[in-house]
């Protein structure tokens, strides 16, 4: 890295600087706090994208190649129009919102904040996000009364559109975060999680597949991302599987499907989690504890899915001799897990959730230094990188979430939240399970190409006020909507999570995209089963909460035999039906469905518990 900022090109050298100013900025208010609110957030977005427009020029075919006039353009009047806010804070805090007229500067900027980050976000996510933005702006323009004084006003001059809680949500927690991440790949945690799942579960039927499960699930709860997750463990895992026999359909959808699930899994979720415990005004480590069940219940349903799979097709684990031991990967690399217990162990102890993540960073490089086998990560040019790549990660995410931001403001500004709120419980009859399966649908299609951030977002303002009047409790509301937004990675017929997947694998995209949805199909019941079940969520006494997360394993135990056609042995088409109904009933929480669950269960297992005790 240091030789790269003394050979490289003028543009890597800047991009560089920026990235590590980026980085010192966000740790200097981790650890101090910020001086003001719009202050912390126009200086993340402006960072951001000042970075996208040199990282993303226009006409290049690859990053980092040289930016054009234009794309320094607009980098100025990003860095000019985040800086006016920063260098107008008496002004903005004294004026009269929607009273006041706007100062020319006002409009000047505003048009150039706006113009940015949709041209910044197109470049760095795609037309998706940006021109949803655009269609809300238009339908407050085109559609309504709002005037645009009152519009810009909303959108720059307050901290209710762009500077609104998705940007200060990106800049307070997910910076931190996404750093920690960073910094955590250069101590070789990523090659830990793989040795560490190969150990487990290397031996076992389907073997391969079950590795690829484990290490997602692991490594997800440091990235946060789909794609990221597919494209670092997938490298390895999908290839193994193709070489012991997998189809290459089956092994990218395996890969996809357990990489999505990582946003979902505590003690590191992805950046909605963090939005989540804003909007719901509750601890971070709160909406951890809601979301711990249905993810292990997430990644239940799909590592007995594997095993079912390999068990029909008869495809064996890696024999022991190529495998490391536990023993020795916990001696040599298990200390590589301290910092994720550090950050879980501030969250417990009632710190802030930007404290611990800054607590785990301050903690990864000195926990490497324990041992000899990880000692040579710890160099000023590993440190640099993590620093660097962690402000670089942050660039789609701060986009995405002043994106959103636009979004939000101009819901809230129209009161168009209000107005879908309705428009859903009329659609629904008042009736809570069409309402579900609308914001299912809803949810899925507004998170089709776009980050799942600001997909959480635009339905927590549009479809879960529909919910919460229905009688869903606030956690299990936003939850389901966070759920169907991380599930779109893997929907077709926009499914980023499976297109990376299908890079690596090279199959059929519709076959991997069908495999996918039908892995990961508890994933698409499970919210149903909080929301009818709110002791998942840890909401209840603890018999209560153990009861329904046993039931609710067997239930999903019984959905994916069902599907794979396969539990001790080959299932008749009668044999699946009774396994799938009893998934079914198992979702709804009660005893009398639990009992016909078990009764259903039992039925199915008859042929091979008779044939046992037959004697040969």
């Amino acid at each position: 890295m240091l030789r790269a900022l003394r050979e490289g090109s003028v543009v890597a050298r800047a991009v560089f600087l920026i990235a590590l100013a980026m980085t010192a900025f966000h740790l200097y208010v981790g650890f101090f706090g910020a001086p003001d609110s719009l202050v912390l957030r126009a200086a993340h977005l402006g960072f951001a994208l000042v970075l996208a427009f040199l990282i993303f020029p226009m006409r290049a075919k690859s990053e980092l190649e040289k930016p054009g006039p234009l794309d320094l353009l607009f980098a100025l009047g990003a860095l000019a129009a985040s800086a006016y806010p920063i260098l107008s804070l008496d002004y903005i805090y004294s004026r009269f919102i929607y009273v006041d007229d706007l100062r020319p500067a006002d409009w000047f900027f505003g048009f150039v904040i706006l113009i940015a980050l949709l041209e910044a976000s197109r470049r760095a996510l795609g037309a998706a996000l940006p021109l949803t933005a655009l269609a809300f702006l238009a339908y407050a323009l085109f559609l309504t009364d709002v005037s645009p004084q009152v519009l810009m006003e909303q959108l720059y001059v307050s901290t209710e559109g762009i500077y609104g809680i998705p940007t200060s949500v990106s800049a307070t927690y997910v910076m931190l975060f996404i750093l920690f991440g960073a910094a955590v790949e250069r101590t070789g945690t990523g090659k830990f999680f793989m040795d560490l799942a190969l150990a487990l579960a290397g031996h076992t039927t389907g073997g391969p597949a079950k590795v690829a499960c484990i290490t997602s699930a692991l490594f997800g709860t440091v990235s946060g991302s789909a794609v990221a997750n597919v494209m670092t463990t997938g490298a390895f895992t999908i290839p193994l599987m193709k070489r012991l026999g997998y189809r290459a359909s089956f092994a990218g959808a395996v890969e996809a499907v357990a990489s999505t699930g990582g946003q979902l899994m505590p003690p590191i979720m992805g950046a909605a989690a963090f939005v989540m415990a804003e909007f719901l005004g509750v601890s971070y480590l709160q909406v951890t504890v809601w979301a711990l069940i249905p993810a292990l219940l997430y990644y239940i349903a799909l590592f007995a899915a594997i095993h079912f799979e390999a068990g029909r097709t008869g495809l064996v684990g890696l024999p022991r001799a190529e495998l490391p031991s536990l023993g020795r990967v916990l001696a040599e690399e298990g200390h590589l897990a301290i910092p994720l217990f550090v950050i879980v162990g501030m969250l417990v102890a009632g710190w802030s959730a930007p404290f611990a993540a800054l607590t785990g960073i301050a903690s990864v490089f000195p926990v490497a230094l324990l041992r000899a086998t990880t000692r040579g990560a710890v160099t000023l040019d590993n440190i640099l990188e993590a620093c660097v790549a962690g402000a670089r990660n942050t660039v789609p995410v701060a986009l995405a979430c002043g994106c959103a931001g636009i979004v939000i403001g101009v819901i809230t500004l129209t009161g168009l939240g209000i107005t879908f709120t309705s428009l859903v419980l009329d659609l629904a009859a008042n009736a809570l399970l069409p309402a579900l399966l609308l914001t299912m649908v809803a949810g899925i299609v507004l998170g089709m190409g776009i980050p799942t951030t600001p997909a959480y977002i635009m339905q927590v303002a549009l479809l879960v006020p529909a919910l919460v009047k229905l009688g869903v409790a606030q956690p299990a509301a936003h939850l389901f909507a966070l759920y169907f937004a991380v599930l779109s990675a893997i929907t077709p017929p926009v499914a980023l999570a499976v297109y990376a997947a299908n890079g690596l694998s090279g199959a059929n995209l519709w076959e991997t995209g069908v495999t996918a949805v039908r892995l990961g199909l508890t994933g698409y019941i499970v919210p149903f089963m909080f929301v009818f079940g709110p002791a998942l969520l840890v909401e209840g006494t603890w018999p209560e909460v153990l009861l329904a997360a046993a039931t609710a394993c067997v239930g999903v135990g019984c959905l994916a035999a069902s599907l794979a056609g396969h539990l001790i042995g080959p299932l008749q088409l009668w044999r699946r039906a009774c396994l799938f109904a009893a998934a079914m009933v198992l979702v709804v929480p009660g005893f009398y469905t639990d009992l016909a669950g078990v009764a259903l269960l039992v039925v199915a297992l008859l042929p091979d518990l008779v044939l046992r005790r037959r004697p040969t």
